[in-house]
């Protein structure tokens, strides 16, 4: 197959000794052979990183790095989003999965739509990996759209340097993916949906992004930090714009899933 450029997939992992394997081999089983998995390690304290250097001796493409800290997602992904070498940068988290054809549907997609950004569908599963559900994405995604709520699933998301250079996710704690697709579709003002399914996301009980409440902070203070307001403000556009938002998002992959 014909392919356009080396890929960067970014992975950060923290105790992800009960998933990481599965999904650095959905990376291996990839049909687009020209990538480069970069792993930043966030301080784990199980043996997340004696497995991951088991793949790294292994296969020369899977680079692990470690931080001396515990930081955060958000600085574990923009390390190696540092050390990338690839035109595309792509992303997915330890506990998820890409379907074999991910890359090659995905890049040809870019190319064909002469796309800077783009996202796709993905299955929803628990954690033994049985499918629950389906999220369908957007066709386009404009900026005005992304700051009302994050309708991009971190796995999905791939963005090309060429056109829009290096984009780092912000530093706030929590929240960041959603912050760097504001940031990238600030820049490219329009992203466009692969409707196939490309990946799986694993829904886990008393995961960050299950507890919607503990977020409410977060996205205030993402709002604060990306569009430049008064925290204040940050919380009347979390009521206002994202609550409303959110809940039209959930219903309508509820209806899609009934």
């Amino acid at each position: 197959m014909k392919e356009y450029g080396l890929v960067s997939i970014i992975t950060p992992s923290y105790n992800s000794t009960e998933f990481i394997s599965e999904m650095i081999d959905s990376i291996l089983a990839q049909t687009y052979k020209n990538w480069e998995l970069l792993i930043t390690d966030d301080c784990s304290t199980d043996d997340s990183v004696e497995v991951i250097q088991r793949y790294v001796k292994k296969d020369s493409r899977i680079k692990l790095f470690c931080l001396e800290k515990n930081a955060g997602g958000g600085v574990s992904r923009n390390n190696s989003i540092k050390e990338a070498k690839g035109r595309f940068i792509a992303f997915c988290d330890s506990d998820d999965l890409w379907t074999p054809d991910k890359l090659e549907k995905q890049i040809l997609f870019m190319i064909e739509k002469d796309a800077a950004f783009s996202y796709g569908s993905y299955m929803l599963c628990d954690t033994i990996g049985k499918e629950i559900g389906i999220n369908i994405c957007l066709k386009k995604l404009t900026y005005a759209r992304i700051v009302m709520d994050n309708f991009v699933g971190c796995l999905s998301a791939v963005y090309d340097t060429e056109k829009i250079g290096k984009i780092y996710m912000p530093t706030i704690r929590k929240r960041q993916d959603w912050g760097l697709w504001i940031s990238v579709l600030k820049k490219c003002k329009i992203g466009y949906g692969v409707k196939q399914p490309i990946g799986y996301y694993r829904i886990r009980e008393n995961s960050v992004s299950s507890n919607k409440w503990v977020l409410i902070r977060y996205h205030a203070m993402l709002y604060q930090q990306m569009l430049n307001i008064p925290l204040f403000l940050g919380y009347c556009m979390y009521f206002f714009v994202n609550v409303p938002t959110f809940l039209f998002k959930t219903l309508r992959t509820k209806i899609i899933n009934l």
